[in-house]
């Protein structure tokens, strides 16, 4: 993986951030410019225009998958093959979640409205996530990726992703740190139950502010305490206990093994540090290569750099415009990280346990290390 090269005059210096000329137009805002000539050579070829036909036929095969998935939980009956039945819905629940992700972006709909119900709908009642949480902290993190004490995907947790944190860290949680690693995929069964407390969390904190709160609980109150009692009247304690943790382990891996490899493992930013948009989402991101079944597999997520560049752009078109966007940052100088997604969680891996062990991020900003080589 390589790094911007620090002698380029793309790359932001200490004076660029700090000090604001009188006359001359600052680096920044050259920067600024340059993401407007992207903007509008991509917005020239419609690639920014909406596709609501192409969603609708993802929404009947949306659709014809559920129906397929509830006529095998019906034949199946109380058999242990509805595990099957549970894997099998845990794909078909993170997709809807890549949908729920869409429309979140305004991909979907002209409407912003529109949007946000598709968006609460797909999220709430299919995945088990409140819109009005993710929103608050996906938001974050699109605004600045692998900032840290900014984006909450990098907040420390089970996991810590800063040095910093892992240092402080005694007994038990040292040691697990240090080997935090491994154990990522383990952690990734226990994603889909954890937006779930955090999802019930959000939506009865009054102090929190959630749009439609009357009718996000009634949506988490379908998914997440009606369809289970079902499963459990209609299998019987063993069978259904076991189906809704296959389940839920089934959409927490696939569903964060899709947005994993997209940040960690990529520079992280201090948090007093300010960077254009450009760098801001192009550094901090990585692109999955494979083919059409990671294109499809990943929902489009995998084109990271496209989609945090252009995030009202239709998970669709971003193929399309990757040729464009990495042709622009190469004539730039400007890093565009792309690799496999066997790769992409090897480097995660490494990188996590490499933190746990207290080391400085071997892919440190550029951007950061050229400032702190100027003071």
């Amino acid at each position: 993986m390589s790094s911007a090269t620090l002698d380029s005059p793309d790359v932001l210096d200490e004076s660029t951030v700090l000090t604001k000329p009188a006359k001359k137009r600052p680096a920044r805002d050259r920067h600024v410019t340059d993401f407007i000539q992207l903007a509008e050579e991509v917005r020239a070829t419609g690639l920014m225009n909406r596709d609501i036909k192409w969603y609708v036929a993802r929404f009947i095969r949306q659709g014809i998958g559920y129906s397929a998935v509830l006529a095998l939980f019906l034949t199946l009956g109380q058999s242990w093959w509805q595990m099957v039945t549970a894997v099998l819905l845990g794909f078909m629940c993170t997709h809807t979640a890549f949908i729920s992700h869409d429309a979140a972006h305004r991909q979907v709909f002209a409407s912003a409205k529109k949007n946000a119900w598709l968006a609460r709908i797909a999220g709430n009642l299919f995945v088990g996530m409140s819109y009005g949480w993710w929103m608050n902290k996906h938001g974050k993190h699109h605004l600045n990726p692998n900032k840290v004490g900014v984006d909450g995907d990098i907040d420390p947790g089970v996991i810590v992703f800063d040095p910093d944190n892992a240092a402080k860290r005694k007994g038990f949680a040292k040691w697990f740190a240090a080997r935090q690693g491994y154990f990522l995929f383990p952690l990734l069964s226990l994603v889909a139950l954890d937006l779930h407390i955090a999802s019930v969390k959000r939506v009865f904190d009054r102090t929190q502010v959630v749009p439609q709160r009357k009718a996000e609980i009634a949506l988490l109150v379908v998914r997440l305490v009606i369809l289970p009692a079902f499963t459990i009247f209609f299998l019987g304690w063993g069978i259904g206990l076991a189906f809704i943790a296959v389940h839920v382990m089934t959409l927490g891996v696939y569903m964060g093994g899709s947005f994993a490899p997209n940040h960690k493992g990529m520079p992280l930013v201090p948090k007093d540090v300010k960077i254009d948009f450009m760098r801001r989402q192009t550094l901090m991101s990585r692109n999955i290569t494979g083919g059409w079944w990671v294109d499809a597999g990943m929902g489009g997520l995998n084109y990271q750099i496209e989609h945090h560049l252009f995030p009202t752009m239709s998970s669709r078109n971003l193929k399309a415009v990757q040729p464009m966007v990495r042709a622009y940052c190469a004539e730039r100088n400007i890093t565009y990280t792309e690799t496999t997604l066997g790769q992409s969680y090897m480097i995660v891996m490494r990188y996590l346990n490499r933190v746990g062990l207290g080391q400085r991020d071997p892919f440190e900003c550029p951007i950061t290390a050229n400032m702190r080589s100027a003071r």
